[in-house]
């Protein structure tokens, strides 16, 4: 392209293939060769627009020793576009490194903006959009997907989530645990698809609808944050009874405690002190 060789950040569609930018086409057509987070979902991609390519992958499980190769080819006069699977590369996705990578050999990155789930699904979602936090998936280790939902306990701005389909019941009656049922969400799924779909709700609604219905399709939640007012003045013993409740769920006494000040703003180590005596 021009001779300037570059890392060329391209967005794709995340569902809706007429998402694909003008400019989006023009550089896949002239960079050098493509790197994909899937060289086959790519692929049908390039099909579409009868693009044909060099393809390379690179993913979370190659990024290390890939990523210093693209770096070389690049310092060797060719031009990358980093694509993924679905939406903005980098985000919530190993091109961070490849970007990182780039900027240390001081090669120019430029962007070829294009959707994003977690900016499309916080605008239908009708909950505040002033300040919000990206939050990504969600561990599958109980322990730290507990500690990651207590560290949010106050977090006043707009959340957003990302889950796959298999474990959304697990992650809203989390949610639901640590936020409490009253607490509004979003639940953006197929996002520009067929069967797109946001149902606003609240935490405990959205928890007892999935029991009985089968999860579809990736989702993205938009969970609304903690509510200007205090904490309700709830009593130490009420307190130490919820914290016996989390207990039994599974948590650890500490993280029990800390969940518990979260929800009634007591002191965590007061609740841990009567809850280990």
């Amino acid at each position: 392209m021009s001779g300037m060789s570059k890392l060329y950040l391209v967005g794709t569609p995340i569902g809706n293939l007429g998402d694909l930018s003008p400019r989006a086409v023009a550089v896949l057509e002239e960079c050098d060769f493509i790197a994909a987070e899937d060289t086959r979902v790519t692929l049908k991609l390039l099909n579409h627009f009868g693009i044909s390519k060099p393809m390379v992958s690179y993913y979370q499980h190659n990024q290390r020793e890939r990523g210093q190769r693209l770096v070389e080819r690049i310092l060797g006069g060719e031009s990358c576009a980093l694509v993924t699977d679905a939406g903005m590369p980098a985000i919530s996705d190993p091109g961070e490194d490849l970007v990182r990578l780039c900027a240390e050999a001081g090669i120019e990155v430029a962007a070829v903006p294009g959707p994003t789930a977690a900016l499309t699904a916080l605008a239908l979602s009708g909950l505040p959009t002033g300040r919000f936090t990206f939050e990504g998936f969600l561990s599958t280790a109980r322990q730290s997907r507990r500690e990651h939902l207590a560290s949010l306990g106050q977090e006043r701005r707009t959340m957003i989530f990302y889950e796959a389909p298999h474990k959304l019941r697990a992650t809203l009656a989390d949610l639901a645990d640590a936020f409490g049922g009253e607490r509004r969400i979003a639940l953006c799924r197929e996002l520009t698809k067929l069967h797109e779909e946001v149902i606003r709700t609240t935490l405990g609604d959205a928890r007892a609808r999935y029991e009985l219905e089968a999860p579809r399709g990736e989702f993205v939640l938009i969970l609304e944050g903690a509510s200007e007012q205090k904490p309700s003045e709830a009593t130490p013993d009420e307190a130490l009874a919820l914290a016996r409740r989390l207990v039994e769920q599974g948590n650890s006494p500490s993280a029990a405690a800390k969940l518990a000040a979260a929800q009634t703003g007591l002191r965590k180590g007061d609740i841990y002190r009567r809850l280990t005596e």
